[in-house]
């Protein structure tokens, strides 16, 4: 049996960068967001590095922990980075 290689989604529903910068400006650690949403600070982690898609539900745990829009968390289209999310919330 040939060792399983892992991937990225294909699909992220979350702007990997923008869950991060948000988290960062509200001050919390991965395992802090991670136990306020009840979820694993491993899981987190791979939502930030863009290794697994956060489910919907888990995004609006997120940016409802993070006081912060769903929007600005969301990956809306490809190639929509931090620098595009930054300037919504200014």
């Amino acid at each position: 049996m040939p060792a399983r290689r892992r991937t990225q989604p294909s699909r992220l529903h979350q702007e990997p960068e923008a869950v991060t910068w948000a988290r960062e400006k509200a001050g919390l650690t991965k395992r802090a967001l991670a136990d306020r949403i009840g979820i694993s600070e491993q899981l987190m982690g791979e939502i930030e590095s863009g290794w697994r898609s956060a489910t919907p539900a888990n995004l609006l745990k997120i940016a409802a922990a993070l006081n912060c829009p769903i929007v600005v968390l969301e990956r809306t289209r490809a190639g929509a980075g931090v620098e595009h999310n930054e300037v919504r919330l200014r």
